[in-house]
């Protein structure tokens, strides 16, 4: 072979193995040309889609909370609604009830939870304060002669209840709801503050007369009873006589109110709890009705005057 030939072949031989570099280099091109990250980027994503799901599951939570807030709100509204008008109904049902002499057995028996619940936040307190700061005012308006004959009528049955066994039912009641503590609260209570109305209407001058629907043989001991209290220098008390023990409390009141409009005393006013004492025959005074600690646990002043004789 000619030194020409030899050139050629080596040319040719040089030019093969170039293609088939450069062919190799294409096919491992082509076989690494897919998707690639680095392991700080991919580190970068996974926390990305992360967050993502936290925001997500965050914003899950928060819609769900406030969901059942507002259904919790929802139910609420609904709840006050409906304690509002059974407070409205009992209300109204008690007025009816002392108005018609009824008893504590024909109150509803939603009644007593909700005037049980009312007394425990201090409604009572503030209704017999509320009172007796207006019997205050309109006595304090007015002035008495001096010839001792304007009387005020004050209920001592409010004060030492006349029918012990009646009371002592009516305690068993509140114990059974859970209230026998608000109970001798609220008894204390009035007793201080009715004292308290009593000493400023003698010390302004009005003369005072006890009102009872207790026998006459009880006298002594009621007697006995004011004094213990703190109770001075009334005018009279009024009890009942042997011939007014059967006849209903409202007649009672009636004719020993006009027997002593007769007698020339000038009645300013009538203060009780109890409304046999406040719807007498007898016109021409103000009457003032005072909350009944016995009764207020039972839809404020469930008084049976039939049962007080």
């Amino acid at each position: 072979m000619s030194a020409y030939a030899h050139q050629m072949e080596r040319e040719f031989s040089a030019q093969s193995l170039s293609s088939r570099g450069v062919s190799e280099m294409g096919s491992h091109y082509v076989a690494e040309s897919g998707f690639y990250m680095t392991s700080f980027a991919a580190t970068i994503f996974i926390a990305s889609l992360v967050t993502v799901g936290v925001l997500l599951t965050t914003l899950l939570v928060s819609l769900a909370v406030m969901l059942q807030s507002c259904q919790d709100r929802s139910k609420g509204v609904i709840e006050i609604q409906k304690l509002s008008h059974d407070y409205n109904y009992c209300k109204m049902f008690a007025l009816h009830a002392e108005l018609n002499s009824l008893g504590p057995d024909d109150f509803p028996s939603m009644c007593t939870s909700l005037a049980i619940q009312h007394n425990k936040g201090g409604a009572y307190e503030r209704d017999l304060n509320a009172s007796l700061l207006m019997i205050e005012r309109y006595f304090d308006s007015l002035l008495p002669l001096h010839d001792a004959l304007d009387v005020v009528l004050m209920d001592i049955d409010d004060i030492f209840p006349s029918n012990i066994s009646y009371t002592s039912l009516l305690m068993n009641r509140v114990r059974d709801n859970g209230c026998i503590d608000c109970f001798q609260e609220e008894k204390h209570l009035k007793q201080i503050l009715c004292l308290s109305l009593y000493t400023k209407l003698q010390a302004s001058g009005w003369s005072l007369i006890l009102l009872s629907r207790k026998p006459e043989k009880q006298r002594n001991a009621t007697i006995q009873h004011l004094i213990s209290a703190g109770y001075r220098g009334w005018s009279s008390t009024i009890m009942r006589s042997d011939n007014e023990i059967e006849i209903d409390s409202r007649e009672y009141f009636s004719r020993r109110m006009v027997a002593m409009q007769k007698a020339g005393f000038r009645i300013s006013g009538v203060i009780s709890s109890q409304m046999d004492a406040l719807t007498s025959a007898s016109l021409g005074h103000r009457v003032f009705k005072l909350p009944n600690p016995v009764y207020y646990n039972f839809e404020h002043h469930t008084g049976n005057s039939r049962v007080l004789e």
